[in-house]
């Protein structure tokens, strides 16, 4: 128990580390290239501050500015008493002179300079992750069907027939787009379908898929239904792979059938096992039925025979553990942030989109943010790498878009002033930036609520799930003699 404990403590804690280290590094490096970028032109700081409010710690150095670490961790800023325009969100700077005006070229370059640094950390995460690899599998690396399911449960709990079985999609059947968008890899095959906003003329929602069948290239209509706890387009597929026994229990039935550690499962009564949802399926028919397995078993193709009269307490999956094929991908750090910014467009793209099912609600927030993190520091150093570079990507993207508050509101009420031969005046700047503030905040704090929402799915799914497996094992144990 003590090891436990000092084991989960000490994964705790390196989870906090990395959080603070990648989140807030990503907002430090945004507000770094603001600083640096005026200090290059030019212009006076008076404070550099990570975070919003009052300070947790504060030093004024010789250079007259002051650092500071505040307590709000949604952003940061750089006070820069010249730019009136930033006085309401980049904090409170006394000026005891006038200081002289600065230049259209020089306000764009420092208004940018913050992006433009979380794109410099991004190529370097994405150069690091490139020599070392990123984790990938065979089932997250595909785009083919290994499962289509006959039903589907939409969100109020209604099941209704499997849109990909209606559609006439089969297992064995290689996605390669979706309404034109090509697709590389499940994750991007699954938010490509979720971000779709094709509409039939019916009113249905509706998503072409671009498939490969036997060689040959088809277009098949496909109308996915609003499904899971999420809320999310979805068909009913689930990708393909080739289960590998992990390992086998000397009492369970997997050993009693003859499956050793390293078989590969290709074949179901002679059909394509692509997936363990079919085996799952094989089993839980009623009446119970027989039926043959073929694995690979080094250079060989062996036979087993599953019978009928099987105890009626036989796990699913016969009691043994898989796995799948584990490789490490080295994409080019140029390809990985083109795929991050082309996603983050669509994105956007999807919440504008009058037909789209993406709301501000499927948004993460710092909370959601952080628990992505988390859970990315559980699987690994590299997913951290990851996620890392597709936060610096968002912040980088979202910081341009021309609202007010943000770096691209400040570059657009530049160049408003610029066209018009004058700035607007700073009273209009300032309450245009105190409305927008407020927005801002208001959608963090609701973006944050569904946050807590998923976490809390989450967490009593995984206790749910737990509480599962600790009485199958218990049920698995012998009972003493005598009992």
């Amino acid at each position: 128990m003590p090891t436990d404990f000092l084991t989960s403590l000490f994964s705790s804690i390196w989870s906090i580390f990395l959080i603070v280290l990648f989140f807030g590094g990503s907002i430090f490096v945004h507000e770094l290239g603001h600083f640096l970028a005026a200090r290059r032109r030019g212009v006076k700081v008076t404070r550099f501050s990570i975070g919003f409010g009052p300070a947790i710690w504060k030093h004024t150095a010789k250079d007259g500015v002051e650092y500071r670490l505040s307590w709000i961790p949604l952003g940061g800023y750089v006070a820069l008493p010249q730019l009136a325009d930033m006085a309401a969100i980049e904090g409170e700077a006394e000026q005891t002179e006038p200081l002289p005006p600065i230049s259209y070229a020089t306000r764009m370059i420092v208004f940018a300079a913050g992006a433009f640094f979380n794109v410099l950390f991004a190529f370097a995460l994405a150069s690091i992750l490139w020599v070392v690899g990123q984790p990938t599998s065979e089932e997250l690396s595909t785009t083919r069907i290994g499962y289509i399911a006959k039903t589907i449960a939409l969100a109020d709990g209604t099941v209704v027939p499997s849109p990909a079985l209606e559609a006439g999609l089969k297992v064995g059947d290689t996605i390669r787009a979706i309404d034109g968008t090509k697709v590389n890899d499940w994750p991007e095959l699954l938010q490509t379908l979720v971000m779709s906003s094709g509409v039939a003329d019916d009113g249905q929602r509706r998503a072409v898929f671009s498939i490969e069948r036997d060689g040959q290239r088809i277009d098949l209509p496909v109308y996915p239904r609003l499904s899971g706890e999420d809320n999310n387009r979805r068909v009913g597929i689930i990708y393909a792979y080739t289960p590998i026994v992990a390992s086998v229990p000397e009492k369970s039935f997997a050993h009693t059938i003859g499956l050793q550690a390293g078989d590969r499962l290709v074949e179901l009564d002679r059909q394509r096992l692509l997936n363990m949802a079919t085996l799952l399926d094989a089993m839980q028919e009623q009446p119970a039925r027989a039926f043959t397995l073929v694995v690979e078993r080094g250079t060989e193709r062996v036979e087993l025979k599953v019978p009928a009269d099987r105890p009626k307490d036989t796990p699913a999956w016969f009691g043994a553990v898989y796995r799948t094929s584990f490789g490490l991908k080295h994409t080019n750090p140029f390809s990985q942030l083109s795929n991050q910014v082309v996603m983050t467009v669509r994105t956007l793209w999807s919440l504008i989109h009058p037909h789209s099912d993406i709301g501000i609600s499927k948004l993460s927030g710092p909370i959601g943010i952080g628990k992505i993190y988390w859970d990315a520091s559980e699987a690994g150093f590299r997913y951290v790498l990851w996620i890392a570079i597709l936060v610096n990507v968002n912040l980088a993207i979202f910081n341009l878009l021309p609202i007010p508050v943000l770096d691209g509101g400040h570059m657009l009420f530049a160049t408003i002033g610029r066209l018009r031969g004058k700035a607007l005046p700073v009273n209009f700047i300032a309450a245009a930036q105190s409305v927008f503030i407020v927005l801002l905040f208001t959608m963090i704090i609701y973006v944050s609520v569904f946050d807590v929402r998923r976490i809390a799915r989450d967490v009593r799914t995984d206790a749910q799930a737990k509480e599962a497996a600790d009485a199958a094992k218990k049920a698995a144990e012998p009972v003493p003699a005598g009992k």
